[in-house]
């Protein structure tokens, strides 16, 4: 396999890890709006009891060491949900909640693996860290929601992303057994210069606007 071959392979591997994450992560968001959608509904009808719980644990100085449950909403003093911990279909999901209701943090472990989401204060996805049978992963979006930045540990090795605000990449920097390498790309996402370091030495290798070679060093 040659360093141009391996270099494709990381990349696609990147992109398939992050839609991946993505498309569980925007379940993880549809699962969380039902959760603060029961917990609103059932938080005005369960108050005098909760409150009535509390107190008795209060007044008998009980203290609960191991608690058995499906699922737990902690709300604040207002009555507004604020985290929700349950169980989905396929395994336990963490979702914390700000004054607003919007979600910014959502933490799932399931068979695949454990993924980490944070969100602005829009709601919007701005950074997930993940880890599956590919490896850990790690990507940055800007407000727009454009990928900007990527990370990841693969099987053939370490590679970092960046894109512009258009959201396609325009380097890409990795490190595999054969050594490292750089791909510079065009306004397009094209491939333009690639520079290797291996055992025989340094190369750099510049492309037209088509993807045809036009330079090689040396």
């Amino acid at each position: 396999m040659t360093t141009e071959e391996r270099l494709e392979r990381l990349e696609k591997e990147l992109a398939r890890a992050k839609r991946r994450n993505r498309w569980l992560a925007v379940g993880v968001l549809l699962a969380a709006g039902a959760w603060a959608a029961l917990a609103g509904f059932k938080g005005s009808a369960t108050a005098a009891a909760r409150t009535e719980v509390e107190d008795r644990f209060q007044q008998a100085g009980e203290v609960l060491k191991i608690v058995r449950a499906s699922g737990f909403v902690l709300v604040d003093e207002n009555g507004k949900t604020r985290a929700v911990l349950g169980m989905g279909e396929d395994g336990p999901r963490l979702w914390l909640y700000d004054e607003n209701g919007e979600a910014h943090a959502m933490l799932s472990v399931n068979e695949a693996g454990s993924m980490l989401t944070l969100c602005d204060k829009n709601g919007k996805i701005r950074a997930m860290l993940a880890v599956n049978e590919a490896g850990p992963m790690m990507s940055l979006d800007d407000e727009n929601g454009k990928p900007r930045a990527a990370l990841g540990a693969g099987k053939d090795g370490p590679m970092l992303r960046l894109g512009d605000e258009n959201g396609k990449p325009r380097a890409m920097l990795a490190v595999v057994k054969s050594g490292p390498m750089l791909r510079l790309g065009d306004e397009k996402g094209e491939t333009r210069a690639m520079l290797f370091v291996t055992v025989a030495g340094p190369r750099l290798s510049l492309f037209d606007a088509a993807g045809k070679p036009v330079a090689r060093l040396p």
